[in-house]
C-alpha cells in the first residue's frame, strides 16, 4: 500500500472553469500509480471542483451563466459582503458544487469518461491563487 500527497496550484484570472485534467494524469503517470483512489480537495470556500464535459466550451459558458442567475451578485441580498459583490455568491456557489472529488485509478489510468475533464470552478471575479490537495492511496 502506498500513500502520496501533492499540492497543485492554479492561478485564476476571474470567474470561469480552469481545466487540470492533463496535469492530474501526468502526476499519476509520473508516480507510476497502478490501482487505487485519488482524492482531490480544494482548500478554499469560494471556488470548487467539478467533473464536467471538456469537448464543447459552450457547456462552461452555460454553467457560469446558470450559476450567476441562480446566485446573483447583488449585495442587497446578503449580509456577508465584506470582500465585494462576488463574496457571498462565491461561497454559495461553492456550497452547491464540490470541495472534493474522489476518482479511481485502474491499471495506471485515471478512470474518467470520454468527454469528462477535471475543473477548478472559480467563483470570484479577481485573480486568485488556488490550492488543490492530491491524495493518492493504493499501489
Amino acid at each position: 500500500m502506498k500513500q502520496e500527497f501533492f499540492t497543485f496550484k492554479i492561478n485564476t484570472n476571474g470567474q470561469k472553469l480552469y481545466e487540470f485534467t492533463n496535469e492530474t494524469i501526468d502526476w499519476v503517470k509520473k508516480n507510476k500509480f497502478q490501482n487505487g483512489i485519488l482524492n482531490l480537495n480544494i482548500q478554499h470556500t469560494s471556488a470548487s471542483l467539478i467533473v464536467q464535459e471538456n469537448a464543447d466550451p459552450d457547456v462552461q459558458t452555460d454553467l457560469i451563466n446558470y450559476f450567476d442567475k441562480l446566485v446573483p451578485m447583488d449585495n442587497s441580498l446578503y449580509i456577508h459582503t465584506t470582500e465585494g459583490k462576488d463574496d457571498m455568491p462565491a461561497h454559495i456557489k461553492s456550497s452547491l458544487t464540490n470541495n472534493q472529488i474522489t476518482l479511481s485509478i485502474k491499471n495506471g489510468e485515471l478512470l474518467l469518461g470520454t468527454w469528462q475533464g477535471l475543473y477548478l470552478f472559480e467563483h470570484r471575479l479577481e485573480s486568485q491563487l488556488r490550492k488543490i490537495i492530491f491524495h493518492f492511496l493504493g499501489n
